[in-house]
């Protein structure tokens, strides 16, 4: 099955005192930006495979992201984030 170009996500807050700013005119007129707290780690996994899931104790992110898509950072990424 070929993977989609597109990957979705979801954050659900237990409360709306966790989302720390909205924004939907960050800058350009296309731009959004939310910001919040998931608070605490309680777990973070992969549901089948296919979904990263960071539960918080305040609530959970949700990233269609494999775990075949992440790598390990090298030198060479480490160097070049950290120049950001």
């Amino acid at each position: 099955m070929e993977r989609k170009k597109e990957m979705d996500f979801s954050v659900e807050l237990q409360s709306k005192k966790d989302l720390k700013s909205l924004n939907l005119t960050n800058g350009t007129a296309d731009s959004v930006l939310f910001e919040g707290s998931i608070g605490e780690l309680v777990h973070a996994t992969f549901k089948e495979g296919l979904i990263l899931e960071v539960i918080g104790k305040n609530g959970t992110l949700r990233v269609d992201l494999q775990e075949t898509e992440i790598s390990k950072p090298t030198e060479k990424t480490s160097e070049a984030l950290s120049h950001d």
